[in-house]
């Protein structure tokens, strides 16, 4: 064993569907790729902090480090070593930074093959806008969302061919002369990809959003599918998920064709609907306001969280979660941005967020209510990463000519002119701006 395990930290145990967390829980950790040797040390020590200042001494994250990416290689040889997979599976709650996934050729996603050993079959993702965040919407405070994206099936099975494989030859020659259809028009030169999508792993995602939507008295769920097109699967998602509705709760079916169910609990209604995925990444745009709780497919899922950041600043302050049956993994939802590794520069907002996320779903809600607290504070009082303060203006940096780069005074220079008022923090600043406003 590689890891230095913490010997005053206790192990956070699921009893029955209940996950108990002791006062001093072991957290494993994963620095990540690229810039998480920036912005994930700034995560801990921000819920360090709310930590503390919610409870005093009497609780307290023991921190483990695991390895997985680039960092693992020299000391695993692997980039994604079993002794990882092992200790998330064993202290269930773990948070990570960007991982590089190559486009291409290459390894494969370790985030999906992380999603995949541990069978974390919703993707969880929050978008909320905060105030004082540029974004090219008019009133970006109406988008406010949870997507529940299935994570673990859909075309992210991983279940692909080449072009000319042998692979690939063979499921085309199989299609062609066992099933007795032709459906492809350049076979000699043609990837395949294969879409499986399971009853059971649909139910287990729309039971998970059905039970947050009703837990957090939200008022509607949007299943999103592209049934009309894909009847088998996407279809089959659509149905299996309002099999679940009719069957598992009280209610009744609309004259249009949605359901309403009974919230017991606050003596209020959640209405249940879905829409054809193309329409919805128009509806998110032109009615936002309609829609609470999304429930979707592995695909439909990627697109639509990312549209969705977009339209409340970008994907820097867009957190996640990868939730299972008694096992979690948090994480930062952007890319490792490689050039900027180490410069201290980038805006840590996406995995301090998703640290929040994590402190709720341990039941520490006063800590994640204080870090939420830090992030609109440091926001409002324009305490901005250089790229949060350019995204703010809406507008590009102006790189210095001939060498089309832009120096560290060019940059302050800049925002001051774009976001008057603007104090230019580096990533460790933005967290200690946090820090300040808890």
């Amino acid at each position: 064993m590689k890891l230095n395990i913490p010997s005053d930290g206790a192990k956070i145990t699921y009893e029955g569907t209940k996950l108990v967390v002791p006062e001093n829980p072991i957290i494993p950790y994963i620095i990540g790729d690229g810039i998480g040797i920036d912005v994930t040390p700034v995560m801990k020590r921000v819920l360090d902090h709310a930590i503390n200042k919610a409870y005093g001494s009497s609780r307290q994250i023991r921190w483990l480090e695991l390895y997985a990416g680039s960092n693992s290689n020299d000391l695993y040889g692997s980039i994604l070593p079993q002794e990882t997979i092992d200790a998330m599976k064993e202290y269930r709650i773990s948070i990570k930074g960007p991982l590089t996934t190559p486009i291409g050729s290459g390894h494969k996603s370790i985030n999906v093959m992380i999603r995949q050993k541990l069978d974390l079959f919703a993707c969880v993702r929050p978008i909320k806008y905060f105030p004082g965040t540029s974004t090219p919407m008019a009133e970006s405070g109406l988008t406010d969302m949870v997507v529940f994206r299935e994570n673990t099936e859909d075309l992210y099975s991983g279940i692909e061919w080449e072009p000319n494989s042998d692979g690939a030859k063979r499921i085309i020659d199989f299609i062609n002369k066992e099933l007795g259809t032709s459906p492809f028009r350049f076979e000699d030169n043609c990837g395949i990809g294969i879409k499986p999508v399971s009853e059971e792993g649909t139910k287990r995602l729309i039971r998970m959003a059905i039970d947050y939507a009703l837990e957090m008295n939200k008022s509607s769920i949007t299943i999103v599918h592209k049934g009309n097109i894909m009847k088998f699967t996407e279809g089959a998602f659509r149905d299996w998920s309002y099999d679940v509705v009719t069957s598992e709760h009280s209610g009744e079916i609309q004259p249009d064709g949605t359901y309403i169910i009974d919230n017991k609990k606050f003596g209020s209604k959640l209405l249940i609907k879905d829409c054809i995925a193309d329409n919805f990444l128009q509806q998110i745009i032109l009615a936002p306001e309609q829609h609470d709780v999304i429930a979707t497919l592995n695909l439909n899922g990627d697109y639509i969280s990312d549209a969705l950041a977009a339209q409340v600043g970008g994907i820097g302050m867009a957190p996640g979660g990868n939730i299972g049956e008694g096992c979690a993994v948090f994480e930062a939802t952007h890319g490792s941005a490689e050039p900027f590794a180490g410069k201290n520069r980038v805006n840590p907002g996406s995995i301090i967020l998703s640290g929040e996320m994590m402190l709720r779903y341990m039941g520490w809600t006063e800590a994640a209510d204080l870090v939420l607290k830090g992030v609109k504070g440091a926001i409002q009082k324009k305490q901005l990463t250089y790229d949060l303060a350019r995204a703010r203006a809406g507008k590009r940096l102006i790189r210095v000519k001939n060498t089309g780069k832009a120096t560290s005074v060019d940059i302050k220079e800049e925002i001051t002119k774009l976001v008057p008022g603007a104090t230019l923090v580096s990533t460790s600043g933005f967290g200690d701006a946090v820090i300040n406003n808890l």
